[in-house]
């Protein structure tokens, strides 16, 4: 069931179910109260990442305080998208920009990794956070992605899941179609990884070509910045093995 969009989303971790009243963050209070203006009667949609999305009517708590009162189950829990993005970090703003769009484009899991040319190492965890927040209020996801601590390369593939397909957007991969290259792999547990600025390595593309779960793709005749390839490539794997 898509999203409502003619109402606000806000994400709240606390449990929820038909007649219970959520208590806004100070600084979610300030938003809807100051920003947005609501005043008490007014609707928005509240979401936990676990027991679906509610309708909720803002309730007066008291001088510059407000409780949301849930009514009903809008949209019920799905189960989370199964497909990890690993990504090595970009600059802030770019960054910010990659995070939100894995969101949007239907990742689970979001998980940094540094590769050898990775020039930002160093992530702060609570803006992570607030960014896939942000994205999934924004953009109807009612599955909140996991963000794992950042994990250097050869880590994330001595741990990797056999039986999880990893998707690998090589620029060096032959031909110009990635669609070719997904034909015929079959449905199940993904991942994509896309490599930094500079590129992967030329050790860290021969170790991914030599495993066995990993399929390079290529991603067209042009050179793509890594937040733009990190679109386009969920695109097309969520085109050709995913939930479109």
């Amino acid at each position: 069931m898509r999203a409502n969009h003619k109402m606000q989303r806000l994400y709240c971790d606390a449990p929820m179910a038909a007649g219970a009243t959520v208590e806004p963050a100070p600084e979610q209070l300030h938003y809807l109260l100051n920003v947005l203006r609501l005043k008490q009667g007014d609707e928005i949609f509240v979401f936990n990442g676990r027991d679906g999305e509610w309708r909720a009517t803002v309730q007066p708590g008291g001088r510059k305080k407000a409780g949301l009162l849930l009514s009903r189950c809008e949209r019920p829990q799905p189960p989370a998208p199964d497909l990890l993005f690993g990504f090595a970090p970009l600059k802030a703003g770019r960054l910010d920009y990659l995070v939100q769009k894995a969101v949007e484009m239907g990742a689970g899991i979001i998980q940094p990794v540094i590769t050898r040319h990775t020039q930002l190492a160093r992530l702060g965890d609570r803006r992570m956070l607030a960014n896939i927040i942000e994205a999934a209020e924004q953009c109807g996801v009612l599955s909140v992605p996991e963000y794992r601590d950042p994990v250097k390369f050869d880590a994330l593939l001595a741990g990797w899941e056999p039986n999880r397909r990893l998707i690998f957007c090589d620029e060096a991969a032959g031909g110009e179609n990635p669609l070719a290259m997904l034909v015929g792999l079959g449905r199940g547990p993904l991942g994509v990884i896309i490599g930094p600025e500079g590129g992967f390595s030329d050790d860290e593309r021969r170790t991914l070509r030599d495993l066995p779960f990993v399929t390079a793709i290529p991603l067209g005749p042009r050179i793509l910045r890594a937040d733009t390839a990190a679109v386009a490539a969920l695109a097309v794997v969520q085109a050709a093995l995913g939930d479109w």
